[in-house]
């Protein structure tokens, strides 16, 4: 019994800190915010100290930032994954083991520049002189790219592969080989054994790297707002103009309430349903 005592409390000295930390730097600002949210408008802007629901109730008015939220971003999680997996199976499949490094580096190299600035090259590519006007010279005109949903997808893509990419291929990289060379002597075809054997293997690593990428949308802001142009907007935005230009921050926080808990119970469902089907999975190939 001391010695079980004794490991549990050097157990919680360890946990301590983090545990500090986890306290102060992400429960008790949720709970301001959770505070707020049910406060008014101060006359100048602001929080004024009251207890109602009437910025719950008027969620509905930022209806257009919570839907472009909700279809893009997992969208935009989706193609960067369908991106991202071929190039996670190339390096840890078919890429011979002394250059996986080199290249993982390069796939990671992006995040070495300003995002604003990756954007902005984007801007330009996507504008009325890059690709618009290059497609004008085969004869496809009155094409238009930037300040779009397509503009952000592709933003999205681009943003985040980098994001993608490591998770899936360490999945990919502890993939058993001899199970794929079983699944061809058995007579199924490559696209079968893929569908059969690789993906649902390298789930984990897709579904860790997917709420990566689907966290970061669902609150981004850079991304909309520049390749969107102010016209695709996604609670970040909404979110920006309520706590700095309309300093209505009780509504503000009612809306980050509504995003948190919207994001919650999508991965909490997300995760249970990757979990369960490569829990199956694992047990069939047993």
């Amino acid at each position: 019994m001391t010695d079980a005592r004794h490991s549990r409390w050097i157990t919680a000295a360890l946990l301590a800190p983090a545990g500090v930390i986890f306290v102060f730097l992400l429960i008790l600002p949720l709970v301001v915010v959770l505070v707020y949210s049910f406060g008014v408008r101060g006359p100048a802007g602001g929080y004024e100290a009251a207890f109602t629901f009437d910025n719950y109730v008027n969620l509905p008015a930022r209806g257009k930032a919570f839907f472009n939220t909700l279809t893009l971003a997992p969208l935009g999680t989706l193609l960067t994954a369908i991106v991202a997996f071929p190039v996670a199976y190339f390096l840890a499949i078919k890429t011979d083991p002394k250059w996986r490094v080199t290249l993982l580096v390069l796939i990671m190299a992006p995040f070495w520049t300003s995002q604003l600035l990756r954007y902005y090259a984007w801007i330009m590519l996507l504008g009325s002189k890059g690709i618009p006007s290059w497609l004008a010279y085969i004869g496809i005109t009155d094409v238009r790219l930037i300040n779009t949903p397509t503009a952000v997808l592709i933003g999205a893509v681009y943003g985040f592969l980098p994001l993608m990419v490591p998770p899936i291929y360490v999945s990919l990289e502890k993939l058993d080989k001899r199970l794929l060379e079983a699944s061809a002597d058995l007579g199924a075809t490559p696209v079968r054994t893929f569908f059969q054997v690789t993906l649902p293997l390298a789930l984990p690593g897709v579904a860790t790297g997917s709420m990566l990428v689907f966290i970061l949308l669902m609150g981004d802001y850079i991304l909309p707002q520049y390749l969107g142009g102010g016209k695709v907007f996604f609670i970040g935005n909404a979110l920006v103009d309520l706590f700095l230009q309309s300093r209505n921050w009780p509504y503000g926080a009612a809306v980050s309430v509504a995003l948190v808990l919207i994001m919650f119970l999508t991965i909490t469902l997300y995760m249970r349903f990757v979990l369960a089907r490569t829990d199956k999975r694992r047990a069939a190939l047993v």
